[in-house]
């Protein structure tokens, strides 16, 4: 009999997690058409495993932390090795938009580690702005990981700069969101 936590979204997740090397294995070994097709298939469990959990009364309290820790391994697992993995890649990531965005999630996660005897969890939900910057970086990273695997192609020339100027600014703009409604957040819990 498995455990009541282990529900079928989080089977997704640990699928996902289990993904990981794989990924990134193909990134480095400039397999190209492999690393997209096990991002794309991540992103599409991470979908599914949120959608089933909605649908079908399958929250719990392992997938509400297993499912961001899993999106943020592959992300900044992406974000290290397209950044890193540059030569012969048509569309590597700049170092500084990596740095940015892996630098935000660690200072948001530290605070948010630091934080959790003093603030409420309800304080740690993601905001809209949030949601945007992560969806940015997904687009962006799966656009990337797309334009290495097609080979170069006259058009991406002009795309990805623009991509890469939208994430990092949207990286600062959450990060600077979350720090404010953390201290205005802190701030009312005081006056309580």
């Amino acid at each position: 009999m498995r455990p009541a936590s282990l529900t079928f979204p989080n089977i997704l997740t640990l699928l996902r997690i289990l993904a990981i090397p794989f990924f990134a294995i193909a990134v480095w070994y400039g397999r190209n058409w492999e690393a997209f097709s096990i991002f794309a298939a991540a992103g599409l469990t991470d979908l599914m495993d949120g959608f089933i959990a909605r649908r079908f009364n399958q929250s719990s309290a392992l997938g509400a932390v297993l499912d961001p820790a899993a999106d943020k391994l592959l992300m900044t697992t992406a974000f290290i090795l397209l950044a890193w993995r540059s030569a012969g890649m048509i569309a590597p990531i700049p170092v500084w938009v990596a740095i940015l965005a892996i630098s935000r999630d660690l200072v948001i996660s530290f605070y948010a580690f630091a934080s959790v005897e003093r603030l409420s969890a309800s304080r740690f939900q993601p905001s809209l702005l949030g949601k945007l910057s992560t969806g940015t970086q997904l687009v962006a990273v799966s656009l990337g990981l797309l334009f290495n695997a097609l080979g170069s192609r006259p058009w991406m020339a002009r795309f990805n700069p623009g991509m890469y100027y939208l994430v990092a600014g949207l990286v600062l703009a959450s990060g600077i969101h979350y720090f404010i409604r953390a201290t205005l957040a802190h701030a009312s819990e005081n006056r309580s």
